[in-house]
């Protein structure tokens, strides 16, 4: 088996890798390479066109290169759901091929046409004997079979797939930042996703089908602006509180209104923990993405969850190689995390 996987991100327009090196347990990261990929080969972060993205991979791998060609991929969009589930205790291998034959219920696909995991979280006593309280997540075969197609045509081998916010985890909560009950919300361009973990340990995850870009094509349609004009828009105004000119009045209605019902999904989701759990409320959330770094965004989640909301960096607590180009990667540093969390698993 080669000595490192590389953790593969397929996003909308690009592909991104990263690769740990050194000892056990340390976490260093090696390589980053990223490669854009044609308008429509990846949608949704699943893979439309596999030859076209074989072909893209084979030249990523040239362009980073990386030392092994051994993959871990994520999944997480819309085809791709986690629920709580409890079941009697039992080996991780045991539950798992018990699956298909206990949630079919509540899944919204056809068990044979699904992937099936569990993760557990906690071992608890009950009336019934002692269960695993855990996470189950159902994924779309095929939303995960062409990735895997891609990979293969390219000359690489996936050993894993994990779910993206499981990946994330692993990047953001992690020291002082996972004591306590804690929302890590990851607002990408298609997806947001959210991670509600008790010291560190995810007890609740939720994939929002929406993300950063929508504002960008709204901004597009409604003022008729060419997309890379209406992005240089939105990251321009933000969600602002302080009075825009005139003429980006409209502009600014458009980004609160998108951005409004993300915001209000955000709240119901915590409301929806603290609920549930009113022993466990959540006491901050934690901020990541590129969709997090709109201006006003801190302050705009804050005030809708009445959670105080920070920032955070995914290379904390990593080391960087000599051979990373750290100014360029630190430029770039909301997009990396999926691709580092996934090889962090590999290392753990």
């Amino acid at each position: 088996m080669a000595h490192t996987i590389v953790g593969v991100d397929f996003a909308d327009g690009v592909i991104r890798a990263a690769e740990l090196g050194g000892a056990q347990r340390r976490r260093v990261l090696e390589r980053y390479s990223e490669i854009a990929v044609p308008e429509g080969a990846i949608v949704r972060g699943e893979v439309m066109e596999p030859h076209t993205v074989a072909t893209v991979l084979k030249q990523l791998w040239a362009q980073g290169g990386f030392g092994s060609k051994q993959i871990a991929i994520g999944i997480g969009n819309h085809r791709v759901l986690a629920r709580e589930l409890t079941v009697p205790k039992a080996s991780r291998q045991r539950i798992r091929e018990a699956l298909p034959h206990q949630v079919q219920e509540m899944i919204p696909m056809p068990v044979a046409d699904a992937l099936l995991d569990f993760y557990p979280v906690a071992e608890v006593d009950s009336e019934h004997g002692p269960q695993v309280q855990g996470l189950l997540v159902a994924a779309a075969k095929d939303a995960v079979l062409g990735n895997i197609r891609a990979a293969k045509l390219a000359g690489l081998s996936t050993v894993e797939v994990d779910l993206i916010p499981f990946a994330l985890s692993r990047v953001y909560l992690q020291g002082p930042d996972a004591a306590g009950t804690v929302a890590l919300i990851e607002i990408g361009g298609s997806t947001t996703s959210v991670v509600i973990a008790r010291d560190g340990v995810p007890q609740f995850i939720r994939i929002i089908p929406s993300g950063s870009d929508q504002i960008t094509h709204e901004l597009s349609r409604r003022l008729e602006l060419p997309p890379a004009q209406a992005e240089h828009l939105k990251r321009g105004i933000g969600l602002s509180v302080t009075p825009v000119a005139p003429e980006n009045q409209r502009a600014l209605e458009t980004i609160y209104e998108v951005a409004g019902e993300l915001l209000t999904s955000l709240r119901n989701t915590i409301s929806y923990f603290t609920n549930t759990r009113p022993e466990q409320p959540v006491q901050r959330i934690l901020l990541a993405g590129g969709g997090a770094l709109l201006p006003g965004c801190e302050r705009a989640v804050t005030e809708v969850t009445r959670v105080p909301a920070v920032m955070v960096d995914p290379l904390n607590g990593i080391e960087l190689s000599h051979k990373i180009d750290e100014a360029a990667l630190r430029a770039n540093q909301p997009n990396l995390a999926v691709a580092l969390g996934l090889t962090l698993g590999m290392a753990a």
